[in-house]
């Protein structure tokens, strides 16, 4: 039972002999923070931040800070620098708490904090009830001794992570390796405090965010009041799945203060709200913690699919306590019901990493997700829906929840599950090298039970993986190297060890014993400790010798890994996005505010970007034609990649590129930017992601490869045709023919060499362009020339438009070519404007229709509208 203030709780919760039902009270309101007084050095120079300010729970003090105007918004311009001092300085949370009789007549008031990130001491009316050291653990206190009728004060002390760890590490002869350096001073390089941590390594700055070292209550604090007994976890066990019958248990841990008898009820409420199934157990309860195993049979029941593949029927597992006959606690699960294999089978090619969702070998289709936002606390469901329904409209199948973030809340995997959208879980372990004191392994195990009991239930999850690149690191990165030659083989061994029982014991025992119907992975990339990680022909890979060695992007078909979990290519966001972070002064490749919003290696990823743009296409014109020319390469780059995995299907079964969505504005891998707007790659995922698609990668050797990709669970009978195609509209048959395509596979048609492909035509104004077509349709179309872009000789298109009006009122633009129209972007300058279909490429005498989406009147829309294209940049 949630109440929305103190005073409702106090005023209906009754005096009773008996056992009283469980009651909830949120404390998200009343809140203050400040400079903690005794943290002299920072009230001096901070004396706004020193008075009381009113403060958002859950929350992080720089959000307030900003809120408040004490600090500027720290994504605009060189304000990064100006918010350091926050994460290095000490404050206090208060909150003024009215308890009555009726309350402190229950027998147990406890204190619940679902988050306090990092290092903080809760005190009431003055006695510490509790010291917290991990931001991503459940901490809970009982405080009815403490409280007193009417007026009762709860704060919380923060201290800076940098001021407690400091101290501990500085010292240190060989510290462990971390993540990055901060480019603020505030931590001599090389000696980061983020491994000794247990707090969101994104907080310290990464190769695509800011260093914003978070402080605060990052989750929801509330009151739960009851008696005799409370249910504290609810498990939905999946035991046997079948067309006839669902087999599965509520696993309910019950806390007790004393011995007793009670009854625990479990019902199963199907999609369309009727009972499924239902239960009840007779139990003894012991004082402490009880498991009782509720189980319950569902007859023929609706299995979750992922998207793509079928429906996304859910259950809900309702689970009641009864003590003395009357219902003390309840809890609801929601959960689907689907079965999860990992095959590890050996083959020619090495060791398979296939997911089977269902029996159904699905090749998994998606992208990296990092968190939403430099502070998490001020996420809506909306925002993490809309991402979400982003990855879904590009045919993703599947999102990767990245180990350097935090964990996410209920709401993101209530939209994964209505999605169909699968979720690759990383526990929270981002890249540093961890501690091997028992210490630190008891508080993991804490964190991690708590968070795998907490969504376990949700049929997305479909794997938990130990971390993000600690493993792979620790074999090659050249600074743990560096720090394995410097200590030694007996440090080496006891840092090893403490890391393996970390990944392959902890972490795995958490997952398998409390999720048993989802594989567990030790780390990404990983082998299963089965050999070196990293590798093509076994587990899971992270490829970045494109982009990070600066292979060209023919490198990405040179192999077909295994399983494709990373691997990117950056871009800058479009204009409106650039706009709100920078003024028409900044509008440069290399200005002070782009470099700071270019956060690889410090700022150079701009020359990267310059890079790979005149690797293939062209020198920018302008910072405008810059920004176009980098979301061509990033799109086509990745599309060559992608169809290339999924042409390998089945040695290869999943493409997961780097990466979804962005933490503030600025230049990176993502497809969607952090205001939600697409980039060109996004555009492009949606169509290669779809269903059914033509892979036609040209190789460095001049060979190219056609492959009819299928997602389709039955036989597909296709067509394809291979044409050379001029700028100018001649056009010539090279081949062609009918094929049928298995399920779930890929089948290749044809490869060609250069002289095969292009014969005497002129490569400099030739395009092969090859189709895949069903039922005489075209459903997929892929191109490919024989020189980059840059070397050939497109010409102006010839671009006509026509306006009109949709039937639902919104403004709808067509485009047409006279000739070809390579990249064709649709835009409208700073103007905040969307199409509904964008980046695309059109032969000569072709159309593009599209609906735009804007707040801006159609005469506005008509004045700013852009076209750009590979031939020719103009308004």
């Amino acid at each position: 039972m949630i109440r929305p203030l103190l005073g409702a709780l106090l005023a209906t919760v009754p005096v009773l002999a008996m056992a009283a039902p469980r009651s909830e009270v949120l404390l998200d309101k009343g809140w203050q923070v400040r400079l903690d007084p005794a943290d002299a050095e920072a009230v001096r120079a901070h004396p706004r931040a020193a008075k009381w300010l009113p403060a958002t729970v859950p929350g992080v003090v720089q959000a307030d800070l900003v809120a408040h105007k004490v600090v500027a918004d720290p994504f605009v311009g060189l304000n990064e620098a100006q918010v350091q001092w926050a994460g290095r300085s000490d404050w206090i949370y208060r909150l003024p708490l009215e308890a009555n009789a009726a309350l402190l007549s229950r027998g147990h008031v406890e204190l619940v904090f679902e988050g306090l990130d990092t290092f903080a001491t809760v005190t009431v009316n003055g006695s510490e009830v509790l010291s917290a050291d991990n931001a991503h653990r459940r901490w809970r206190v009982d405080v009815r001794h403490l409280l007193k009728p009417g007026a009762n004060e709860v704060l919380i002390r923060f201290r800076s992570p940098l001021k407690v760890l400091q101290p501990r590490v500085l010292p240190l002869e060989n510290p462990l390796p971390g993540e990055y350096d901060s480019v603020f001073g505030d931590e001599p390089e090389g000696r980061q405090t983020s491994p000794y941590i247990r707090k969101p390594k994104y907080h310290y700055g990464w190769d695509w965010g800011p260093r914003i070292l978070n402080i605060g209550p990052n989750g929801p604090v509330r009151i739960e009041a009851w008696d005799d007994a409370r249910i504290d976890v609810v498990r939905v066990q999946q035991e046997a799945i079948s067309a006839a019958e669902a087999r599965i248990a509520a696993e309910v841990e019950i806390v007790a203060d004393k011995d007793g008898e009670a009854e625990v009820g479990a019902s199963a409420i199907g999609p369309d709200g009727a009972t499924a199934a239902s239960g009840t157990r007779k139990v003894h309860l012991v004082a402490g913690r009880n498991r009782v195993l509720v189980p319950l049979a569902i007859a023929s029941p609706r299995l979750w699919y992922p998207a793509g593949f079928g429906d996304q029927p859910l259950y809900s597992v309702r689970t009641s306590l009864k003590v003395k006959d009357e219902v003390v606690d309840g809890a609801v699960r929601s959960t689907g019901l689907r079965t999860v294999e990992l095959l590890r089978e050996a083959d020619a090619n090495g060791r398979g990493f296939q997911l089977k969702i269902n029996g159904l070998p699905i090749f998994m289709k998606g992208a990296n997700l990092i968190p939403f936002d430099s502070f998490q606390t001020r996420v809506t469901t909306q925002r993490m829906a809309a991402i979400l329904g982003d990855a879904k409209a590009a045919n993703m199948n599947m999102v990767r929840i990245w180990g350097g973030g935090h964990y996410l809340p209920d709401a993101f995997y209530d939209a994964a599950d209505r999605l169909g959208l699968m979720v690759w879980q990383d526990f929270m372990f981002g890249g540093a090298v961890t501690p091997h004191d028992r210490e630190f392994r008891e508080s993991v195990r804490i964190e991690a039970e708590e968070q795998v009991d907490r969504v376990q239930a949700h049929p997305s999850i479909v794997i938990w993986a130990g971390n993000n690149e600690v493993l792979s690191g620790w074999e090659t990165w050249s600074d743990r190297v560096a720090f394995k030659k410097r200590v030694g083989a007996d440090e080496q061994e006891r840092v090893g060890v403490g890391m393996a029982i970390l990944f392959n014991q902890v972490l795995r025992d958490a997952a398998e014993r409390r999720d048993a119907d989802v594989p567990y992975w030790p780390g990404s990339p990983s082998t299963n400790y089965e050999g070196r990680p990293d590798v093509d022909g076994d587990g899971d890979r992270h490829y970045w010798d494109v982009w990070g060695g600066k292979k060209p992007v023919e490198a990405y078909l040179e192999t077909c890994p295994r399983f494709m979990s990373e691997y990117g290519l950056q871009a800058m966001p479009v204009m409106p996005t650039i706009r709100s972070f920078a003024g028409p002064g900044d509008l440069e490749i290399t200005s002070p505010v782009m470099r700071a919003h270019q956060k690889f290696m410090r700022g150079q990823g701009q020359e990267r970007l310059l890079h790979y743009i005149e690797q293939r296409y062209r020198a920018p014109r302008d910072f405008a034609d810059f920004v176009y020319l980098t979301q061509a390469m990033q799109a086509d780059g990745i599309a060559l990649g992608a169809l290339h995995h999924r042409a390998c299907n089945p040695v290869t079964s999943g493409s997961l590129y780097w990466q979804l969505n962005d933490v503030w504005p600025g230049a990176s891998w993502s497809s969607v930017d952090y205001y939600g707007r697409w980039k060109a790659l996004h555009f492009a995922a949606r169509r290669f992601f779809a269903p059914l698609a033509i892979a036609a990668g040209r190789k460095a050797d001049g060979m190219t490869e056609v492959s009819l990709v299928s997602d389709r669970t039955a036989p597909l009978d296709a067509q394809w045709r291979l044409r050379i195609v001029s700028v100018e509209g001649k056009e010539r048959v090279v081949g062609g023919g009918n094929a049928t395509v298995a399920p779930l596979s890929a089948s290749r048609v044809g490869t060609f060499d250069d002289a095969a492909l292009f014969g005497s035509d002129d490569k400099r104004t030739s395009f092969a362009v090859a189709e895949m077509l069903v039922d005489g349709k075209v459903v997929s179309r892929a191109l490919v020339s024989a020189l980059p872009e840059k070397a050939m000789a497109l010409p102006d298109p010839g671009l006509t438009t026509a306006w009109t009006t949709a039937p639902d009122g919104k403004p709808r633009l067509t485009v047409t070519a006279a000739r070809l129209a390579r990249g064709l972007w649709i835009g409208f300058g700073a103007l905040d404007a969307s199409a509904s279909d964008n980046f695309v490429d059109l032969l000569p005498g072709e159309s593009v229709t599209v609906e735009v989406t804007s707040k801006a009147s159609p005469a506005a829309l008509r004045k700013a509208l852009e076209l750009r294209h590979l031939g020719e940049s103009r308004r």
